[in-house]
């Protein structure tokens, strides 16, 4: 994918503040400080167009960007964080499902797992919406760079089994050697293809 133009759009709470359903958008989702921000400046050769933050937990809208004036990604809040304020994490659901289950450009998602920690009840009710919702997903194993080659082949095996999804649907992705980053846009395309087809038939 040649990147043209990305650009901000806009940060929304609720429904009202979302911006106008004209293009296909990309979800992109995952438990906090898993890499989501880095995943999206990656892809879109950007240092900074999704602010990163030491701090897990701190993005807490659901953030909007043009990409090429073709499509949207969306960088949904992170989920899962301990110091989050109860009152935060009890917004995060229904703003995230409220999303899912009303935005019709929605042409997949990109569900994004830090490959260093086996998958708990939180990513399994994750998958579930997703399902439920019947919106298809990239999975993605995060910050490779950090194991090394055998570690990273035990974890990708036992995420698999865990997941109970053939190993192959796990894209290996690392920020900082950009592993996997064309395998991400080539499905990530797909989603949206797919999408476009089904409008137009």
């Amino acid at each position: 994918m040649k990147i043209k133009s990305a650009e901000f759009v806009t940060s929304a709470a609720r429904l009202s503040q979302y911006p106008p359903p004209e293009l296909p958008e990309i979800a992109f989702v995952g438990r906090s400080n898993v890499g989501k921000s880095a995943l999206i400046n990656t892809l879109v050769n950007r240092k900074r167009l999704v602010k990163t933050s030491s701090t897990p937990g701190r993005t807490q809208l659901i953030n909007f960007f043009n990409i090429n004036q073709s499509f949207l990604f969306v960088d949904l809040p992170g989920y899962g964080y301990a110091k989050v304020p109860a009152r935060v994490k009890a917004k995060w659901g229904p703003m995230i499902e409220t999303y899912l289950a009303t935005r019709e450009t929605l042409s997949g998602a990109v569900l994004i797992f830090d490959i260093r920690r086996i998958p708990g009840r939180a990513e399994f009710d994750l998958i579930q919406w997703f399902d439920h919702y019947q919106i298809p997903c990239v999975l993605v194993l995060t910050k490779t760079d950090k194991l090394k080659k055998s570690k990273q082949h035990h974890q990708h095996r036992e995420i698999a089994e865990t997941l109970s999804i053939p190993k192959e649907d796990l894209v290996l992705f690392s920020a900082k050697t950009r592993q996997g980053k064309d395998l991400v846009w080539d499905r990530v395309e797909t989603l949206i293809r797919m999408d476009l087809q089904g409008v137009h038939q």
